[in-house]
């Protein structure tokens, strides 16, 4: 974890960078992840895992093991531990298995990469997750989806897209997911695959296949950039956020994919009009936003929100309630100005 992190979206980034890199692989449904560590790294990721589910009404059960390194492993090395670890998830009929470093494994020195290479029967991928020099949520997440877009075969373009780098713990995962598909629908756009969020590891392979890339956010540049050099797909940086926003979104996915988008914006202008004369009864509202969001370029959607109701922000205005991240499309400042209709009438 970082020594001195910055405060700028610091609920983003910061946190372990082994959980960040487990929120990735458990999401190929049909592999193993293997932690290289103590028991106690593999335990508390998985609670973790485990009730993000149940709060998304998803009962899952995540596929890890861990090499369980005991005190003699840490003073004398640990890769025989690892050894038996792999040897007990591939037993298991993976079709791919996944060996995730930490602190520890990274301090003793084992070689992770050449008993990954051992000869197994299914690909045994290595991921780097050691945080101890300065690595993150983030990072972890990021060192995941690179490494694993490594597995991807050359493709011939068929015209899908991909979604990059979902956050998977994000309570709003599958609602964002499903405004960005209507958006793409209204452009004749069908979805290739989800890189990565609840997919297989032949699916992976296909990762080429499509002619456009969607990132979540510019925090996985890295892996929109990878899979440009490997695959030649073009990649748009970020999920939309605000109202010109979305139709800048719609214009620029047209502009990519070669289609036309002037039917797509103005049906999309007539839905965000009708949006906003839902909210007419906070229109000329007085609020307060927090202050330390307040002049963060990733809550500009805010002043594109309160000019087209006339909203007020003052010190001395009504709280509202801002997400974590920025809400994505339409369909997110719809259920922001819910939140915000509540906190003005309560």
């Amino acid at each position: 974890m970082p020594s001195n992190p910055s405060r700028l979206n610091s609920c983003r980034f910061e946190g372990c960078t082994l959980t960040g890199a487990l929120t990735v692989t458990t999401s190929v449904r049909d592999s193993v992840t293997v932690v290289h560590g103590p028991a106690g790294c593999a335990h508390h990721n998985f609670s973790l895992l485990h009730s993000t589910g149940l709060d998304h009404d998803c009962i899952t059960v995540p596929h890890i093991l861990s090499s369980g390194l005991l005190d003699t492993e840490i003073i004398f090395g640990g890769e025989k531990a690892l050894g038996q670890a792999i040897e007990s998830a591939v037993s298991r009929r993976p079709k791919s298995v996944f060996v995730l470093s930490t602190c520890i494994a990274e301090t003793i020195g084992d070689d992770v990469t050449a008993v990954c290479g051992s000869g197994w029967d299914v690909p045994v991928i290595p991921i780097p997750t050691a945080g101890f020099l300065g690595g993150s949520f983030q990072a972890g997440v990021n060192n995941a989806l690179t490494t694993i877009a490594g597995m991807a075969q050359p493709c011939r373009n068929d015209g899908g897209i991909n979604i990059i780098g979902e956050k998977n713990l994000e309570y709003e995962v599958e609602q964002n997911y499903a405004e960005v598909v209507r958006l793409l629908s209204l452009l004749g756009l069908p979805v290739n695959l989800r890189f990565i969020h609840n997919i297989t590891t032949a699916e992976i392979m296909g990762v080429g296949k499509a002619s456009l890339n969607i990132l979540r956010d510019e925090g996985v540049a890295g892996v929109g950039e990878r899979l440009f050099r490997q695959c030649g797909t073009p990649f748009i940086p970020a999920f939309p956020t605000g109202l010109l926003g979305t139709i800048a979104f719609l214009d620029r996915i047209a502009d990519a994919c070669g289609v036309q988008s002037r039917a797509a914006v103005l049906e999309e202008m007539a839905l965000q009009e009708s949006m906003l004369d839902d909210f007419s009864d906070i229109a000329g509202s007085c609020i307060a936003v927090d202050h330390l969001m307040n002049g963060c370029h990733e809550y500009s959607f805010i002043h594109d929100v309160n000019e087209a109701l006339h909203i007020r922000v003052k010190p001395e205005g009504t709280r509202v309630p801002l997400p974590e991240s920025a809400p994505v499309g339409t369909a997110g400042l719809r259920r922001m100005l819910h939140r915000w209709r509540r906190a003005i009438h309560a």
